[in-house]
């Protein structure tokens, strides 16, 4: 039995016999027979509190997770989608995939960094690709409240955010004086005031190529966002790279882990120390300090910057062990819980300590109430709302199910067994969430372990392999495994919400602020937009407008000079559900969906003379083929 107090960090034992055939295979596939991908640092003890269930994935086939043709899922599933730069939106339990929401990236399917409209959200010269991680659902005294959904961008230091009537991207915020932003959470009370948005990557200020070589000058920032205007609302210097984010239930505190304390930038370097942090931040006395005007600004930006490096009064940082990974707040609220990446341990934080730590009442480490073993690479917990945890144990391609309270008995010298059952997952586990688990309404319902490999579990597709995300039924007092689920690269991370938190519309709404600027044109234009189909030229900028109702446009043909810069403003006077209708200008790499009661534009150069056709590139009609019509580009 290893001793809870003890704070040694044994070498990873590849052949433990207590361990599976399964998590065997595991450590030796990822550590090749050796600890040298940890540098030494933890390893399982022989029961770590407890006997074990069997860790085998038995698959249900229970009727209660199977939704039929024509039945509804319970769940919606937002999906980040990796380095795809989308949100991926799913039903559970069915795992169906029902709509891609385009945000970093280009779609053709919709238009998306194709429109006019697009690209006013997207921003001048934005890069079009991205490296989604983390989505998250706005919240009103920690309940989903259906409004926002917010994903980050990690290859452009990007945060968006997605309205969720009718699920489109509706602001796109860079944030200055960093690079890679990665942990996001929101504020979970009295509402959504901030989006927490990690920079990972510590940097020179300013950044300017003068000061590459101070290694010991460079540092990160955490910021805080404003989730109506997306400005950022302010940052916070802090020592370390920062990692996963989380919030409390009382507004009051947000927290990251964070790794690399050694400020090294180098791999054996950042591994040097035994232990790293979670920093917290106190958000009342940070928005103290902007507003008594204790900030700096950095060359290039206007948005107050706080110093909380180690000793300020706007943070406190907790020794952990090295390089913890995910950061997660358990749905009462009264525990966080750091997960120990390259310990097989997980920390757990009491957060009512946390007033009398700001207090100076008590050191760091007293905030913690446990840290226990679990097994290797525990990267992300999740709860069910019973007081059960599971955790993602990367190198042993397992989820382990941990009962806190006995966790926490167990770390204060009972002979408890706080470890409930561990079940194989396939492959390397990264992210995991449980239906509803992030508010205080988690169900105990479903939990969704999203792996990194997929290996043999699918048929092969080349080199290239899809990813594994598994449905899991926890409601009972096993877990057992009920999907496979395949996806393209990488669903990062996901968030599962009720349905009956997202109210969604059928039909756009006509004073929309999505179209609100292409209105304004056609006003300006003296156009109605829902009757109007016309063609203004101002000089060699011209204006096609047109209506469409399936199967027509408004216009049958339209006529411009070569070297025109063509806008085409398309509105859907449809008002029936799912006739959407699309346009596509053949050979000019123009298209975009426009759907019901929609107003979108798209601007391209008519630089080809002769006829050139544009359709309909959404099927809308038994006579959608014939919704056609002719561009004709005279010589200029």
């Amino acid at each position: 039995m290893i001793d809870p107090k003890d704070k040694s960090l044994p070498v990873i034992d590849t052949e433990d016999s207590h361990a599976s055939e399964h998590v065997k295979l595991s450590r030796r596939l990822f550590l090749g027979g050796s600890a040298a991908l940890v540098g030494g640092a933890a390893a399982m003890g022989a029961t770590m509190g407890g006997a074990l269930m069997p860790s085998v994935a038995h698959a249900s086939t229970d009727a209660k997770h199977t939704v039929g043709p024509g039945e509804l899922d319970e769940y919606y599933g937002f999906w980040s989608g990796g380095h795809q730069g989308e949100v991926r939106v799913l039903g559970l339990p069915s795992m169906r995939e029902l709509m891609r929401i385009p945000v970093f990236n280009v779609d053709s399917a919709t238009g998306w960094g194709i429109t006019n409209e697009s690209k006013e959200v997207l921003g001048e010269n934005a890069p079009m690709n991205g490296d989604c991680h983390h989505p998250h659902m706005s919240m009103t005294d920690g309940h989903y409240d259906g409004k926002y959904i917010f994903i980050n961008d990690k290859a452009n230091t990007r945060v968006a955010r997605i309205r969720g009537d009718i699920m489109k991207t509706d602001k796109i915020t860079t944030i200055p004086n960093c690079q890679a932003i990665h942990g996001l959470r929101v504020q979970k009370v009295p509402y959504t005031k901030y989006i927490f948005a990690n920079a990972e990557f510590r940097m020179p200020h300013p950044n300017n190529g003068l000061n590459m070589d101070d290694v010991e000058g460079y540092y990160t920032l955490f910021n805080g966002l404003d989730a109506e205007s997306m400005d950022v609302a302010w940052q916070v210097i802090v020592d370390g790279n920062l990692d996963n984010t989380d919030a409390d239930y009382t507004g009051k505190y947000a927290f990251s882990t964070c790794y690399n304390s050694e400020g090294a930038i180098d791999l054996p370097g950042s591994m040097r120390n035994e232990r790293d942090h979670l920093v917290i931040f106190n958000i009342e006395r940070i928005e103290a300090a902007i507003k008594a005007g204790k900030f700096i600004t950095l060359p290039g930006s206007d948005v107050p910057v706080v110093d909380g490096r180690k000793g300020s009064e706007l943070t406190r940082y907790v020794p952990v062990p090295k390089n913890p990974h995910g950061i997660n707040t358990a749905p009462g609220g009264k525990y966080a819980v750091a997960n120990g990446k390259l310990s097989p341990t997980v920390t757990v934080f009491e957060l009512a300590k946390f007033d009398d730590l700001f207090a100076d009442k008590i050191q760091p480490r007293d905030t913690v109430v446990a840290e226990v073993e679990l097994g290797l690479g525990p990267l992300h917990t999740a709860f069910d709302g019973r007081g059960n945890a599971f955790t993602t144990l990367f190198i042993d391609s397992q989820v382990c199910k941990w009962d806190i309270e006995k966790a926490i008995r167990f770390y204060n010298g009972e002979k408890v067994d706080y470890i409930l059952q561990k079940l194989d997952v396939h492959y390397q586990p990264g992210h995991n969430h449980t239906t509803m688990g992030e508010t205080r309404d988690a169900d105990g319902k479903y939990l969704v372990s999203l792996q990194k490999f997929s290996k043999d579990r699918f048929l092969q597709c080349g080199p290239l392999h899809a990813e594994n995300d598994q449905l899991i039924d926890i409601s009972g007092d096993e877990m057992k495994l009920i999907h496979d689920g395949p996806a393209f690269a990488e669903p990062h991370d996901c968030m599962m919400v009720h349905r009956s938190k997202v109210k969604t519309r059928k039909l756009y709404d006509r004073k929309d602020p999505i179209f609100a600027t292409t209105v304004a044109m056609a006003k300006k234009d003296g156009i109605t937009l829902e009757t109007d189909s016309k063609v203004i030229r101002d000089g060699n900028k011209v204006r096609v407008y047109m209506t469409s109702v399936a199967p027509n446009y408004g216009l049958n043909e339209f006529t411009v000079k070569q070297g025109d810069e063509v806008t085409v403003v398309i509105t859907n006077l449809d008002q029936i559900e799912d006739v959407s209708h699309g346009f596509c200008m053949v050979n000019h790499g123009v298209q975009m969906e426009i759907s019901p009661q929609q107003t979108a534009s798209v601007t391209f150069k008519a630089d080809q003379v002769g006829v050139h056709w544009y359709y309909c590139n959404w099927f809308c009609h038994a006579l959608h083929m014939e919704m056609r019509g002719r561009m004709l580009v005279e010589p200029a």
